[in-house]
């Protein structure tokens, strides 16, 4: 009984780990998930590409365009339909015939219907069709233009936080500076040797240094929280920035004489994928000359009896098929004004195609010019960081030698 009990037990654990185990798997994946172990530039992006609200919207709508294409193309699928219908005739219809009161029909009537119908010719459908893959481009093109937008709003928020830390780093090594300084400015003034304008110029000096570092650490808490936002990073999560001096140096260097290329730039493709759109959307307009032709048939079961009871023991079927043919012969002259509406629109595209390459090669430019400037401003303080540090033995020893 003793072993009985034991083996009873043990099992009972076995089965409590069992059904746990995967549970606590899950929730170690969901917080390893949720959180970096290393916050380098590319870990973050990585991270907002994965996590950010507006990358997932993109992609749901993504997802929703491509139901929405396929709700229509399906007009081009036959149309089955089933209809029922119950009537009663309280009184029935009379005519005279011959003199005669002659009563039509009987108390209860019923059918059930199936219809089909097939679009053969339909400028609706015809538009879905001819443009489906255009909308799917369309869609992926936002999806990748919102995916740009977090990356470089990742990064250079990442940068930013990376700048705001260094410079905390340098406030905190002038504070050590400016406070030895200050007490051998205060020494040299109790010792008579120097004037108290020294030693209150090194005052000045600390406390604006001390409040930039605040100003600064402050600042960096308001950095963070931003970058966190960006990348759908959990609010109470620390997140820990990692770089890599060397390495940032070597990728500082970029090909200035590449060209640019218009078609290779997002908001070009999602302009070029407009413009094919409208001349859809104008060939649209210009099929409305154009008669539709669509093709039915039914298969009708009638029943029919005074009797409710027994309305159902006999049917009189009948089918039928057919085509209709619509064809618009007057509207108006709204054709004609809807096909010039959508010539002026596309001249539009036209127009904005040209002003956005004028813009992306201006844009180009400054960009590039900045890039030159500032390389050429950090080279020469790289060269200038040596010559500083000698400069400052100099200046210090001198001051400390009064």
């Amino acid at each position: 009984m003793v072993l009985l009990k034991k083996i009873r037990i043990i099992s009972c654990w076995l089965t409590a780990i069992t059904l746990f185990f995967p549970l606590l798997l899950s929730a170690q994946d969901d917080s390893s998930d949720s959180q970096l172990q290393e916050a380098s530039l590319e870990n973050v992006v990585k991270y907002a590409l994965s996590h950010q609200p507006l990358v997932q919207q993109a992609m749901i709508d993504e997802e929703i365009t491509e139901r929405v294409i396929k709700g229509r193309l399906a007009d081009w699928y036959p149309q089955i339909n089933f209809v029922y219908n119950y009537q009663r005739n309280i009184i029935l219809p009379q005519n005279i015939i011959g003199g005669n009161v002659v009563r039509f029909g009987v108390n209860n009537t019923s059918a059930t219907q199936f219809n089909a119908t097939q679009s053969i010719f339909n400028r609706d459908v015809l538009l879905a069709s001819s443009t489906a893959s255009k909308v799917k481009i369309q869609a992926g093109q936002n999806t990748s233009r919102t995916k740009i937008d977090v990356v470089v709003d990742v990064t250079k928020a990442f940068y930013d936080v990376l700048a705001t830390t260094q410079q905390i780093k340098i406030g905190e090594e002038d504070m050590v500076r400016l406070q030895r300084s200050l007490k051998d400015a205060y020494s040299q003034y109790t010792a008579g040797v120097v004037d108290k304008t020294d030693y209150k110029r090194a005052t000045i000096l600390l406390s604006n240094t001390r409040a930039n570092l605040k100003a600064n650490q402050e600042l960096l808490k308001y950095k963070q929280e931003y970058l966190k936002s960006l990348m759908g990073y959990p609010v109470q999560s620390d997140l820990d920035i990692r770089y890599d001096t060397l390495q940032m140096e070597s990728e500082v260097a970029l090909d200035t004489l590449q060209q640019l290329n218009y078609a290779d730039h997002i908001d070009y493709k999602i302009l070029f994928t407009q413009h094919e759109l409208q001349k859809a959307n104008l060939n649209y307009s210009k099929w409305a000359y154009f008669p539709s032709l669509n093709a039915f048939g039914s298969y009708i079961l009638n029943f029919q009896n005074n009797n409710f009871s027994e309305l159902y023991n006999t049917r009189y079927p009948n089918s039928f098929v057919g085509a209709s043919l619509l064809f618009p012969i007057f509207q108006g002259g709204k054709r004609n004004a809807r096909i010039q509406e959508q010539e002026w629109t596309l001249k539009r595209i036209d127009s904005q195609l040209v002003n956005l390459q004028r813009n992306l090669n201006t844009e180009y430019i400054r960009a590039l010019a900045s890039y030159k400037s500032n390389l050429a401003e950090y080279l020469a303080l790289k060269e200038n960081v040596e010559l500083a540090k000698e400069v400052y033995d100099v200046v210090h020893l001198q001051y400390k030698s009064g």
